[in-house]
C-alpha cells in the first residue's frame, strides 16, 4: 500500500491547487479546467478537510495558497507531471516497452540515430522516444529512463557506460586562413565561436598546445549544428568534435585552423539513475549500447 487513503486528495483537487497557484486565481483555474469557480472551491474545501490543513487564504476578490500548501504543491504538480507522461508512454505503446532517453543533439543526430534502426530491428518490442538535453537534470523530476552525457562523471547519483572519448578540432572556411597559419599565434587574435555547454573549451585547447591563454572572447552558440553554418560562412574559428566536421573537411568547405596534436574535452557516457530498477527496455538498450561499442560480444 502507498500510503493511507486519507493522506491521498483526488487529481481533481491537485489539478485545482495546482491551477489556482499557477494561474492566481480560482476563475483562472475554472476556466482552464472547464469547471465552475464554486466547483473549484468545493475541490479546494474537500482537500483541507481531508488534510486537516488551511490550504488557501481566502479574500474578497483572490484565492491565496498558504505558506505550507505552495511548498506541497511543488510536489504535487511534479507528480502530476509524471503520472501524465507515465499515461502518455503507456498510450504510445499499450503492450509495455517504451524507453525515454534524453539525447545530446549532435551526438544523437550524427552517432544515435545511424545506429537506432539496428536496434529497432533486434527490439521491435521498445519504443523509443527521444528528447533533447543539453545539461544534467533530475532523473526524479524528468520523465526519463536514460540519458547520454557528456564531459566527465560528474552527474550524481547515476551510473556510467562510456561510449567514447572525444576529440576536438579547430576549423575555419578557408578564406579566413592567414598566410602564416603554420603559427598558431593568429589564432589567438582570430574570431573564436563557443558553445554555451563549453564556455572553457578554448582555454582548455590552448593549454594543451602549451600554448594558454585566458580571456578567449568572441560569439557563443547554443547547437553545433548553428556553429558549423557560422563557421563555414566564414564567421569565425569554430572547435568541434572530430566526427561532426570530417565531410566538411573532405569536401573543402572548412580547413583545419591549426594542426596540432589530438586534444580531448571530455567523453560520451550512457547514464541512468542508481536508485531506480532497470527496466526490461533499459536492459535491452544497454546491453545492444555494449554490442555496438565492442562488437566481439555476442
Amino acid at each position: 500500500m502507498i500510503a493511507p487513503r486519507r493522506f491521498l486528495p483526488s487529481i481533481s483537487s491537485l489539478l485545482a491547487l495546482e491551477a489556482v497557484d499557477r494561474l492566481g486565481s480560482a476563475s483562472a483555474a475554472a476556466e482552464e479546467l472547464s469547471l465552475t469557480q464554486s466547483a473549484i472551491s468545493r475541490q479546494l474545501k474537500t482537500m483541507e478537510e481531508q488534510l486537516g490543513i488551511e490550504l488557501i487564504q481566502r479574500t474578497q476578490m483572490r484565492l491565496h495558497l498558504t505558506p505550507a500548501a505552495q511548498e506541497y504543491v511543488q510536489t504535487a504538480r511534479t507528480a502530476l507531471h509524471q503520472l501524465a507522461q507515465a499515461s502518455l508512454k503507456l498510450k504510445a505503446n499499450p503492450t509495455g516497452g517504451s524507453l525515454n532517453l534524453s539525447i545530446l543533439p549532435a551526438f544523437g543526430m550524427h552517432w544515435l540515430a545511424p545506429r537506432l534502426q539496428d536496434f529497432a530491428r533486434n527490439h521491435p518490442e521498445v519504443t523509443v522516444n527521444l528528447n533533447t538535453r543539453l545539461r544534467p537534470f533530475d532523473f526524479e523530476t524528468e520523465a526519463f529512463d536514460a540519458g547520454f552525457h557528456f564531459g566527465r562523471q560528474n552527474w550524481s547519483g547515476v551510473n556510467y557506460l562510456k561510449i567514447m572519448t572525444e576529440y576536438v578540432v579547430p576549423v575555419c572556411a578557408p578564406d579566413l586562413l592567414p598566410d602564416q597559419s603554420d603559427q598558431i599565434d593568429w589564432l589567438e587574435q582570430a574570431p573564436l565561436l563557443h558553445m554555451e555547454t563549453r564556455p572553457d573549451g578554448w582555454e582548455r585547447w590552448f593549454a594543451a598546445q602549451d600554448h594558454p591563454v585566458s580571456g578567449s572572447r568572441g560569439m557563443l552558440f547554443d547547437q553545433f549544428s548553428t556553429m558549423i553554418q557560422a563557421t563555414i560562412h566564414g564567421l569565425g574559428v569554430g572547435l568541434f568534435p572530430s566526427y561532426l566536421v570530417e565531410e566538411h573537411l573532405k569536401t573543402g568547405r572548412l580547413a583545419l585552423a591549426w594542426d596540432g596534436p589530438e586534444v580531448s574535452l571530455g567523453a560520451y557516457y550512457l547514464v541512468w539513475p542508481k536508485n531506480r530498477i532497470e527496466s526490461e527496455p533499459l536492459k535491452s538498450f544497454r546491453a545492444w549500447l555494449e554490442r555496438q561499442l565492442n562488437p566481439e560480444i555476442t
